[in-house]
């Protein structure tokens, strides 16, 4: 990808597949390969994160007789993926109106 995803928007992704269900850490940087470049070993950091905090919860769970770790949001942490959802949201916009020429100065 072109575009380097940053730490808030990393966060904000990671998030929103936490939101949609339960998640472990294979599967969330499996869905995010597609937009990053994100080492496994550079995903873990940011778990830990969010889950200190308070924006996710860590739980283990027995998957075919391996212990697996998996995450869930919290209310904390739906609100803060709210605020980052809609900070993205209006950047997203502005970016577009600016490639669309939108609000464009006129040069005399």
């Amino acid at each position: 990808m072109v575009y380097p995803l940053t730490p808030p928007l990393t966060e904000m992704l990671m998030l929103s597949i936490v939101n949609r269900g339960d998640s472990y850490g294979y599967q969330i940087s499996q869905r995010l390969k597609p937009v990053s470049c994100m080492k496994d070993s550079a995903l873990y950091p940011v778990l830990k994160r969010l889950s200190e905090n308070g924006y996710i919860e860590a739980y283990d769970k027995i998957f075919q007789g391996r212990n697996r770790k998996y995450y869930q949001m919290t209310d904390t942490g739906r609100a803060y993926f709210k605020m980052l959802s809609d900070e993205w949201t209006l950047y997203v916009a502005q970016v577009q109106s600016i490639m669309e020429g939108a609000g464009e100065l006129v040069h005399e």
